[in-house]
């Protein structure tokens, strides 16, 4: 029964999001234990609280590009949009053009780029972010930044990547 009714979430999952969910699938038939122990993660991705819609997913939608060119970043996008994010901004998240971002989100930009390719040059991005949005957007974003890679990371685990595969990504 439970079975049934984890399949059907799926389903919904992906019809929203715009993604196979087979990584899931396969997580959940062959260690149940460690599936539902990953749904505290999904969970986690999610949080947000006190960060605006168009950081959050800035944020996240720069991540994930470091670790997946395709369908994660597709779901990324998806959730932004129908979250109400401008799809000029999620453009310029794309095209890798922070410039063309509204000087709002560049600084955004900067660090969830900095912090994902582990450069560095993420402390002066951190504090001017701390005195617009607080320190707790910034403790949202960085765990933003961390999970979304989690889900691109899990999926070449298990061999459900397609990060290698040319994926238009759609806003």
């Amino acid at each position: 029964m439970l079975g049934v009714i984890v399949r059907s979430k799926l389903r919904s999952a992906e019809k929203r999001l715009g993604a196979p969910m087979d990584y899931l699938r396969e997580m959940y038939a062959a260690a149940p234990d460690a599936f539902w122990q990953f749904q505290k993660v999904v969970k986690a991705a999610g949080y947000r609280s006190k960060l605006p819609a168009a950081p959050y997913h800035l944020a996240r939608l720069v991540a994930t590009r470091h670790q997946d060119c395709g369908p994660c970043v597709q779901v990324v996008v998806n959730l932004a949009k129908e979250d109400g994010v401008e799809p000029a901004v999620l453009r310029a998240a794309l095209a890798g053009k922070p410039d063309e971002l509204p000087e709002s989100l560049r600084d955004v930009y900067h660090f969830a780029e900095a912090v994902a390719a582990n450069t560095g040059g993420e402390p002066p991005y951190r504090e001017r972010l701390r005195k617009v949005f607080g320190e707790e957007a910034v403790v949202e974003m960085a765990l933003a930044i961390a999970l979304c890679q989690t889900f691109p990371v899990l999926k070449r685990g298990l061999g459900h990547a397609k990060s290698c595969s040319v994926v238009k990504v759609e806003v």
